[in-house]
């Protein structure tokens, strides 16, 4: 039997769920690495560096590893690169997954309203979301300076809840990583992952999700208004 997801509010994660921003963030991850004198790194490493927000990213960018820290005067002009660089370049490649908008259109027929949640900060969210001409189907937004704390802790997505006016029992996540399972949890909200994503390079099979499906449209359809 197929399992149903009642939802009084969708909380839909950006990068590797709605939108693969992999070509332009790595554009600007290898743009700052050539300009402290470092090789390029292919599109497959950086992909596994992304999920934690810029300031994670930067340091994996600079050290090649997912916890060491860059020296701080190496971080500070590698994220000063970085955001230059990616304040040029954000959406020019970027591409909307197939279904996404057919997804938006399923769940807004079924009248739940929706929440795009995300580590990526805020200037860049609103760029890529209005560039992608997905910024109008959000009631709320939640980036990651908007909250103390970045997924995976609670915060952004009882945020998100709280803007929409919705319980967070009654709220399903959708989301591409382990970051997303973990906030989501963290918030006692159910939750979907998608297959489209990256998950910082890790394997899906092992996450505490309700469901894992291929496209954001598979997960709209499990969908259904929570009965009042």
């Amino acid at each position: 039997m197929m399992v149903r997801f009642p939802a009084r509010a969708v909380l839909i994660d950006l990068d590797g769920t709605l939108v693969d921003s992999l070509p332009d963030i790595g554009c600007a991850a290898n743009s700052m690495r050539a300009e402290l004198g470092l090789s390029v790194l292919p599109l497959t490493r950086i992909a596994s560096y992304v999920g934690k927000g810029v300031d994670v990213l930067v340091h994996r960018a600079l050290t090649e590893t997912m916890d060491e820290q860059a020296p701080l005067d190496a971080f500070e002009r590698g994220k000063q690169s970085f955001n230059r660089r990616y304040g040029e370049v954000n959406g020019n490649e970027s591409r909307v997954y197939a279904g996404v908008q057919e997804a938006i259109d399923e769940l807004q027929r079924k009248g739940i309203p929706l929440a795009c949640v995300t580590n990526k900060p805020r200037s860049f969210t609103l760029q890529l979301l209005e560039r992608t001409h997905l910024k109008t189907a959000f009631s709320a937004i939640v980036s990651g300076d908007d909250t103390q704390r970045k997924k995976p802790d609670a915060e952004p997505m009882l945020h998100a809840c709280k803007l929409l006016g919705t319980p967070s029992q009654h709220a399903v996540v959708i989301g591409d990583s382990e970051n997303d399972v973990m906030s989501a949890r963290a918030a006692g909200c159910r939750v979907i992952v998608v297959e489209t994503g990256y998950n910082e390079g890790k394997s899906l099979c092992e996450l505490d999700a309700d469901a894992i499906v291929p496209t954001l449209l598979h997960a709209a359809r499990l969908i259904e208004p929570h009965p009042l």
